[in-house]
């Protein structure tokens, strides 16, 4: 039975996912993988999943990105993947001479039972033994389980960040004697611009009024420069930047970690509370001013300074956007999408601007995400749409009935703007059709302020289509 049969928007009901509201789980685990400093990943099935995961990075990024693969063949389907595992470590191992080698299994792995930590004892071994080619090189492998029948990109971006961090993080002593207190930033999966600004975030506090020296800190996974870099005169097979080894390994000595997120499976926060006794903090992203007035609070609290001056300044300034703006957005309608933390996000923030975000949608199958928006917005009586699970054709059938003035999110979203003949306001992963989705600035006050802006004029825009005429003033 279908919507329009019922009339009811509540009623929908697919027995197949068409243009699916999410990505596989490798890809996301790829990009957590290529924040960590020298690292490669190595992608454990058929050539076919890392080529999909290069192109379609590639094309958000506009950046090249290697990635290895262990070349699945039928043999290797029936009889097992190992030798093309060990095959692979030593081809990436003496080609491109990486710190790091994370490994991604993939659905074609996991459904023939593969034992990956197996493998790689096995493989330890004949290395330690002088068995393989490249025994003088010994970079750090650790695995990541991703199969996508067990989650979506988000769910692999958090499952490789909790893989590197049990690997690689040495045991919990707490901060040195006499030392500043070290935090650790965990960001979800952002833009490259989000996480540059977090560096600058983190770094204003060394500078503040009271302080007492530096403010240590590590971000992780930082692929700011590995994934947005500037332009080379020759190729680099790995990029410079992403997070320190080092710095990851005494990630287990810090005196807080400052989690962006709230991932539902594999959990690096939680297992450097439960296992190395580092305190844990979870936030929103920071978009909108109640989030980030969150995330600066925590910043102060662990760290044990105040908020600098510089902050206050523009969060004046969003204000005064909002103030500006509000005749524009007050009482507009939107659907909105996108991994469960942003899209819980951006659903706090249009609240917060007097926008009615008539649906809330997410790929991932998560109660957890029903439960964070289970609330009605505060600037409305109206109950918001909240969608797991969900795909954009099912998104369309409910939107409809709904009549929404816009639709936020990233380019996959397009086929769901122009059946509704409303705005896309293109944010989040992934940005195909447009250039710069890596640049655009989410997170933060200015982040938000971008956003703000953002909305204003595609709104602007289309009242100035709609007439014949036009408005040069608006």
């Amino acid at each position: 039975m279908s919507i329009a049969e019922t009339g009811n928007p509540g009623s929908i009901n697919f027995t197949s996912t068409r243009n699916a509201c999410k990505l596989c789980a490798p890809l996301g685990a790829s990009l957590a993988l290529r924040g960590i400093e020298g690292c490669i990943p190595l992608i454990h099935g058929s050539q076919g999943c890392s080529t999909y995961i290069r192109r379609y990075a590639i094309s958000h990024f506009r950046e090249p990105l290697d990635i290895g693969s262990s070349n699945f063949t039928e043999s290797a389907a029936i009889f097992g993947g190992r030798e093309n595992l060990f095959t692979a470590l030593d081809n990436l191992t003496r080609s491109y001479k990486p710190q790091a080698i994370g490994i991604t299994s993939t659905c074609l792995a996991e459904t023939i039972g593969e034992d990956l930590p197996m493998y790689l004892k096995q493989y330890e071994a004949e290395r330690s033994r002088g068995g393989r080619n490249n025994a003088c090189l010994e970079p750090v492998i650790f695995y990541a389980s991703t199969p996508s029948y067990r989650g979506t990109h988000m769910d692999g971006f958090h499952e490789a960040v909790y893989a590197a961090l049990s690997a690689l993080a040495g045991e919990g002593a707490g901060p040195e004697k006499g030392a500043p207190p070290r935090i650790n930033l965990i960001s979800g999966l952002v833009s490259a611009e989000d996480i540059r600004e977090l560096h600058r975030i983190l770094r204003s506090f060394t500078g503040s009024p009271d302080s007492r020296g530096p403010c240590p800190y590590t971000l992780f996974p930082d692929y700011s420069e590995t994934l947005d870099g500037p332009s080379w005169e020759t190729y680099q097979k790995l990029p410079q930047g992403g997070t320190r080894l080092d710095d990851i390994r005494g990630m287990g000595r810090a005196a807080g970690t400052l989690y962006l997120g709230r991932p539902s499976g594999a959990d690096a926060g939680r297992w450097l509370l439960d296992c190395r006794g580092v305190p844990l903090v979870n936030a929103e992203l920071p978009i909108g001013i109640e989030n980030c007035d969150s995330f600066f609070a925590s910043l102060s609290e662990l760290w044990g300074r105040e908020i600098p001056e510089t902050w206050a300044k523009e969060r004046g300034r969003l204000v005064d956007a909002y103030i500006d703006g509000h005749k524009y957005v007050n009482g507009k309608r939107a659907v909105i999408y996108g991994e469960e933390d942003f899209a819980a996000a951006l659903a706090s923030f249009l609240d917060e601007i007097g926008v009615v975000p008539v649906i809330a949608a997410t790929g991932a199958e998560n109660s957890g995400f029903r439960a964070r928006l289970g609330q009605a917005p505060r600037n409305t009586k109206e109950k918001m749409e909240i969608m797991e699970d969900a795909d954009f054709a099912g998104m369309l059938e409910k939107a409809k009935f709904l009549k929404p003035d816009f639709v936020m999110g990233h380019s996959k979203g397009l086929y769901l703007a122009r059946n509704l003949g409303v705005p896309l306001v293109r944010c989040g992963f992934p940005i195909h059709d447009r250039i710069g989705g890596q640049r655009i600035l989410h997170l933060g006050y200015r982040g938000t302020l971008n956003l703000f802006d953002l909305i204003c004029n595609a709104l602007m825009e289309e009242t100035q289509a709609r007439h014949e005429n036009g408005y040069t003033y608006l």
